[in-house]
């Protein structure tokens, strides 16, 4: 039964595929509506319209450098490694957060595309929005391994800290996190309490706290136990359904508030480190 429901899973796929080749087929542009608004000179809010000529391979990061070099040098975007991997590129396309360089044109079915900034950052200019508050309540959390062994002074000597494959897959999933802010955006919370630490800094709290490398406590940390902390979280999951690496901050807030609650036992066994001086290995 399951191998039926996969493929018909595969045929829907691959229908809603070749809906989206042929439509692309017959398009060879597509209208790009971007927001614009510049206090600092006082451009009050409103869209403006480009088009844009399209390739089978043309993202939403490529449509809008082609308006920002060929038809209005003034619009304000923010961008990077155009590889999904720095998290700049973060903007709402058709009202949905994404990372623009992630996001093929082809696969939104749609003449026109609408891109505007994330919603909960405050806006700077046009798609560029201010993460200052966002990274402070990352920092809040302490996003690294708190272990006294790990500030090794003596350079001369090689450490490493020993973890099994199953110890590693208990973090794995939330260390891909790039800070891209989709998460954020698509929050219901953070919109309504700014004193939410987010799905990021609280996925990343439970990140550091399952890694056997960890030492320190961060359950008992007013950032994250507080009426503004993690019991805030609603578990709506927009913040895993935007997520485009996968990590399911939804998911890793739910485990953190386990431990807290001692729903699930975290007897956490500390890695055992090791250090290896001149070809020898010593624990």
């Amino acid at each position: 039964m399951s191998g039926i429901i996969k493929k018909i899973s595969m045929l829907r796929t691959g229908s809603k595929l070749e809906r989206s080749k042929k439509s692309l087929r017959a398009r060879s542009s597509i209208v790009l509506r971007v927001y614009r608004a510049n206090k600092a000179i006082g451009d009050s809010a409103h869209y403006d319209t480009f088009d844009v000529p399209i390739q089978r391979w043309t993202t939403v990061l490529d449509a809008l450098l082609y308006a920002k070099s060929y038809k209005d040098t003034s619009i304000g975007i923010r961008y990077s490694c155009r590889m999904a991997s720095c998290g700049s590129c973060g903007m709402k396309i058709n009202g949905i957060p994404r990372l623009a360089c992630y996001t093929n044109v082809s696969e939104l079915e749609s003449g026109v595309i609408s891109c505007e900034p994330l919603t909960n950052f405050p806006l700077i200019r046009d798609l560029v929005t201010d993460f200052h508050q966002f990274f402070s309540h990352h920092k809040s959390v302490r996003p690294y391994i708190i272990n006294q062994n790990a500030d090794l002074r003596d350079r001369k000597e090689l450490s490493e800290f020993i973890q099994s494959p199953r110890e590693v897959d208990e973090y794995l999933q939330s260390s891909y996190c790039i800070k891209c802010g989709l998460c954020y955006s698509a929050c219901p919370t953070v919109a309504t309490d700014t004193k939410f630490p987010g799905p990021q800094a609280l996925a990343q709290a439970y990140r550091y706290s399952a890694d056997t490398r960890d030492t320190g406590s961060r359950e008992d940390m007013k950032t994250i136990d507080d009426k503004h902390g993690i019991w805030r979280c609603h578990f709506a999951g927009s913040c895993s359904s935007v997520c485009p690496k996968g990590v399911d901050p939804a998911l890793g807030i739910q485990l953190l508030r386990g431990h807290m609650m001692s729903f699930s036992k975290h007897n956490k066994k500390i890695a055992e480190l090791k250090h290896h001086s001149h070809g020898n290995q010593t624990t």
